[in-house]
């Protein structure tokens, strides 16, 4: 039965999976594709199952596959790195001067009735000022936790209740 793909290293290539398999700063994932690398290499003799590979190495069947097929199409230095995308999936819809409108929001006073902005409350308001067409309160909240610290400073989306805030460790300015 002849396979698609056979890994057959170089002593060269050999020697740059060993120094990644020991160095203290190659990731797990890197580390389990330099094993599987190591079982499947065709120039150490007889090769396990691709099923044993798996579990000596600690991945799926699938993962030995794509090590594998990776290995033979794109070679070894790209096998052993993640890729990263051109671009995003999906470019965000906050921009700069979204980022800052959401944030001015977020800081200014809530509305009537309300002790303080809910994420809810933003998205609702966000979409009813257009500042964007349509978003989901995920994205409004990732953005504020990035800008906003309130365990920082009182920043008007958060009450400044000192009794509140200090318990939980907040500081208050």
């Amino acid at each position: 039965m002849n396979k698609k793909y056979e890994v057959r290293l170089e002593p060269k290539e050999r020697e740059r999976i060993e120094q990644l398999l020991h160095a203290e700063t190659t990731s797990p994932g890197i580390r389990r594709r330099c094993l599987v690398l190591l079982l499947s290499d065709e120039n150490q003799g007889a090769i396990p199952k691709q099923t044993e590979i798996a579990s000596r190495s600690g991945v799926s069947n699938a993962t030995v596959f794509y090590t594998v097929r990776d290995y033979c199409t794109h070679g070894l230095e790209q096998t052993l790195c993640y890729r990263r995308r051109a671009e995003p999936a999906r470019p965000s819809p906050i921009t700069g001067e979204v980022e800052a409108r959401i944030i001015a929001l977020a800081c200014s006073e809530p509305p009537k009735g309300y002790a303080r902005w809910t994420i809810r409350l933003l998205t609702r308001r966000v979409i009813e000022l257009n500042i964007l067409e349509s978003v989901g309160r995920e994205t409004i909240r990732t953005t504020l936790k990035t800008k906003l610290k309130p365990h920082l400073k009182n920043n008007g989306a958060f009450p400044p209740n000192r009794a509140v805030n200090s318990s939980l460790g907040w500081k208050t300015s």
